[in-house]
């Protein structure tokens, strides 16, 4: 009798490893390139600026999609705020 090898239990309701981290959906990266081939035909930063200009709403969507999350100071440092309070007397009443 051979003897039977087990799997980790893949395709019987158990997930399987997955992907490793860092390691990008093939999809999306595929998604991705064709976006940027379709930009580049239409003109690339030019047309981007034709369409901030003609239609700022969705291209401020757009702007919000693709800037970072996390916002740091001055060489990666935390950054750095301050308030200015300027007081203006007034003369008083003799």
């Amino acid at each position: 009798m051979q003897s039977e090898k087990k799997s980790a239990g893949i395709g019987k309701g158990t997930p399987g490893p997955g992907r490793k981290p860092g390691v990008p959906n093939k999809d999306t990266a595929l998604i991705r390139d064709m976006i940027a081939q379709a930009l580049s035909q239409v003109g690339g930063v030019d047309y981007l600026a034709t369409v901030a200009q003609s239609h700022p709403g969705p291209f401020l969507a757009l702007v919000g999609k693709v800037m970072p999350v996390q916002v740091t100071g001055a060489n990666g440092g935390a950054i750095e705020h301050g308030i200015t309070l300027q007081v203006i007397g007034v003369k008083p009443k003799d």
